[in-house]
């Protein structure tokens, strides 16, 4: 009886645990076709290129801000200047954006995979 009972509290938890992740959480594919995995780091949510030229670099940590938006840093892999950076999703689209002083942004929009 009490076998049963564990398998079945620990296949509830690991269904609760992932309706429980957070929906920036995954694979998204950048605007320039490579693949960035978003995960939880430390409290807060990493930003990892898992293809392309610069696979395996850190460019940015985010901190959820509210409903489905996001804040925290971006890094371009290309030239690593760190930018402040914001994240807003909406359904399976992400868009990023990265600032310096606030006043000159660019923003992309990263596909859910």
């Amino acid at each position: 009886m009490f076998g049963r009972f564990t398998i079945v509290l620990a296949a509830a938890l690991m269904v609760t645990g992932a309706a429980l992740a957070d929906p920036i959480e995954g694979n998204w594919k950048t605007a320039s076709g490579e693949t960035a995995g978003i995960a939880p780091c430390g409290g807060q949510f990493c930003i990892k290129l898992k293809t392309g030229k610069h696979a395996g670099k850190q460019i940015g940590k985010m901190t959820a801000n509210g409903a489905n938006s996001y804040k925290g840093s971006i890094t371009d892999p290309a030239d690593d200047k760190t930018y402040s950076g914001s994240g807003q999703l909406s359904g399976n689209s992400l868009k990023m954006k990265g600032c310096v002083a606030a006043i000159f942004c660019k923003s992309q929009t990263w596909s859910k995979l």
